[in-house]
């Protein structure tokens, strides 16, 4: 009985690390079920020379919502991912209760009737995603839930209330806790509080992902608290978007990988993922003092999505602050304060190049976009370009990584941190979660000015068997599932 379908002619990056060879690619159902040399297929492509590889994996994302709201998942599918991590910096869409706003701006998206982790993925699921999703549960929507937003430590009541929540979601199948420390309200924790709650993934073997609570002046201590929770809560650790942001703290990501090194060599067990680009991105009002402006950052600031000025949406600050006669504080005061100045997210232009080529070399480091899937706005380019940008900018223009190890990190080392299970190898009895793409034209297309551009050089994206994207054309077939934690 011929196959389903067949890739002849391709150049195999597995996943693995192993140099390439040449083979052939069998697939019936959701599996792959020969590489190597094929029999007949029901449809046959000929790859022309091209890489097949396992699909990337975005270790970042915040889609919660995004399955939800915009199942196509064109910017992701178009890129080659074909699973997500959601629920990051401790924002996620549970726990919930319906009909409850939790917080204005909240970047894990509305919830709507679940209240746990298998009615969330039930309510994904009937909208028939283009990719894979897998959870972590986040601290801020769990505090949010018992605490509110009040600005105090948790009581033990409160504390216990919470593991309750957290623990629901390892049963249900999440990968693990998230952290957003520098959020609220988060940041109000105790560092007990957060080892107290990490503690319910060791039962299930569950990782503690962090947002950690600097980034900045202090980010070596933030480390040092990151890895002491990891530490007492006896589970593995994977620090988030791992920078020294604000230039008086560029080259400080040297000494930061340098405590990751000690930590894994000491038997603790620590990864951390990267976004290829110098401006992060996240919701304005988190990061401004009303009673102390930080003016050198707001000069770096580009406005994404401003619902009360969208003519405001992809310029500077200080452009705008001169077109509006107004000085840089004002400017910021104005944008955060408005109607819906909690819902504006921003784009900062804080870390240095040099640093992401550190941080690119170290062997723990994994592939995250760091998206917010905010698409009526001007979203930041990495949420349409950050798995092509790997492969362009840092493998084939600037040899910092190999192209096999680059979709190795992006692939079977991610689905390994994250408990995804026959997945992020091409291999015999695998889910044919698959990308090819030509190496030598693969491209982000995405700019800071224009970020809603689909990328070049990537001819096919195949999920769980099914070809969902196809030379730039989404089919619409709707194969991406809910994945649970080593199950």
């Amino acid at each position: 009985m011929p196959a389903d379908l067949v890739i002849r002619n391709a150049r195999i990056i597995d996943g693995s690390g192993a140099a390439a060879f040449p083979a052939d690619v069998s697939i019936s159902g959701d599996r792959i079920t020969a590489v190597g040399t094929a029999g007949a297929g029901a449809r046959e492509v000929d790859a022309k020379g091209q890489v097949l590889s396992p699909g990337f994996v975005d270790t970042h994302s915040h889609d919660d919502g995004a399955f939800l709201l915009h199942p196509d998942m064109a910017f992701k599918l178009a890129q080659g991912v074909t699973t997500d991590i959601s629920g990051n910096c401790g924002f996620s869409t549970i726990p919930n209760e319906p009909g409850r706003e939790y917080m204005p701006g909240d970047i894990s998206g509305p919830g709507t009737m679940w209240r746990d982790l298998e009615g969330y993925f039930e309510a994904c699921l009937a909208q028939k995603p283009a990719i894979n999703n897998a959870m972590l549960v986040g601290h801020n929507r769990v505090r949010a839930h018992v605490v509110g937003l009040e600005k105090r430590p948790a009581t033990a009541a409160e504390v216990a209330e919470m593991c309750g929540h957290i623990a629901t979601a390892m049963e249900q199948g999440a990968v693990g806790f998230s952290t957003g420390l520098i959020y609220e309200p988060g940041r109000y924790s105790t560092t007990d509080e957060v080892v107290a709650l990490a503690k319910e993934c060791r039962p299930y073997t569950g990782i503690y992902a962090t947002h950690m609570r600097n980034e900045g002046d202090k980010l070596l201590e933030a480390v040092d608290e990151a890895l002491h929770i990891a530490r007492e809560a006896a589970i593995p650790l994977h620090i988030s978007h791992h920078k020294s942001a604000g230039r008086r703290n560029w080259g400080r990501v040297t000494d930061s990988l340098a405590k990751i090194d000690a930590a894994n060599a000491a038997g603790m067990d620590v990864t951390l993922d990267v976004y290829p680009y110098t401006a992060g991105s996240g919701p304005m009002w988190q990061y401004v003092n009303l009673d102390n402006i930080d003016t050198e950052w707001a000069e770096g600031v580009m406005i994404a999505s401003c619902p009360d000025h969208r003519d405001f949406e992809g310029r500077m600050v200080p452009d705008i602050a001169t077109e509006q006669e107004w000085t840089i504080d004002e400017t910021v005061r104005e944008i955060v304060t408005s109607p819906r100045g909690r819902q504006v997210i921003c784009i900062h232009f804080i870390i240095d190049e040099a640093d992401i080529e550190t941080n690119l070399r170290h062997p723990k480091m994994l592939i995250g976009s760091d998206g917010i899937p905010e698409l009526k706005g001007n979203p930041h380019p990495r949420l349409f370009g950050t798995m092509p940008r790997v492969l362009a900018r840092y493998v084939r223009e600037r040899n910092v990584l190999t192209l096999e190890d680059a979709v190795r990190r992006m692939t079977h080392a991610s689905c390994l941190r994250f408990g995804l299970v026959d997945r992020g190898l091409v291999r015999e009895g695998y889910y044919a979660d698959l990308v090819l793409f030509d190496p030598g034209a693969v491209k982000d297309l995405a700019t800071y000015e224009q970020p809603k551009q689909e990328p070049a050089g990537i001819s096919m994206v195949i999920v769980n068997g099914e070809v969902a994207c196809e030379n730039g054309r989404h089919t619409g077939v709707g194969s991406g599932r809910m994945l649970r934690f080593k199950r």
